[in-house]
């Protein structure tokens, strides 16, 4: 085929027009070679995503914080806690800490 022949195509004529091609240059410019590229925007979404996430996780925990802290204003409450978490005693007791062996 002779360029003669090539240049009387219509998608040819289509894409060797000056404003399609500089048009085509400016979409390539911007998805894939700019600062704010496409990708660039994709992956920046992705992590506004995961902390969104992580805020919604944070909130939650801050919450049961507040409730554990909210019992632990009880003298009852804050000695259990203190004996279950960190093993604490009263004077003249003795703590027994029984672990049990999981078999898989």
């Amino acid at each position: 085929m002779k360029f003669s022949q090539l240049r009387k195509k219509a998608w040819f004529r289509f894409f060797s027009n000056k404003y399609v091609l500089i048009s085509l240059v400016f979409a390539v410019w911007m998805i894939f070679l700019d600062t704010n590229s496409w990708f660039i925007h994709h992956e920046l979404d992705q992590e506004i995503n995961e902390l969104k996430d992580n805020k919604e996780f944070f909130q939650t925990e801050i919450a049961n914080d507040k409730s554990i802290i909210k019992n632990l204003n009880d003298s009852v409450e804050l000695e259990k806690f203190a004996r279950q978490k960190y093993y604490m005693k009263r004077e003249n007791e003795d703590i027994y800490i029984i672990e049990y062996d999981t078999v898989d």
